[in-house]
């Protein structure tokens, strides 16, 4: 392995945990639900 293989994809495995353990301290906020209107007449 003298193309240094395995340092180099340690290297981005660190890189992909480190943006995954980024991303898992500031989850996405949930989006808000919206109401929906009901008519007054519920023959319609």
């Amino acid at each position: 392995m003298a193309d240094n293989f395995l340092e180099r994809h340690y290297e981005e495995y660190e890189a992909r945990k480190r943006e995954w353990l980024r991303k898992g301290k500031h989850p996405a906020k949930p989006k808000a639900r919206r109401q929906i209107q009901r008519p007054d007449d519920e023959a319609l």
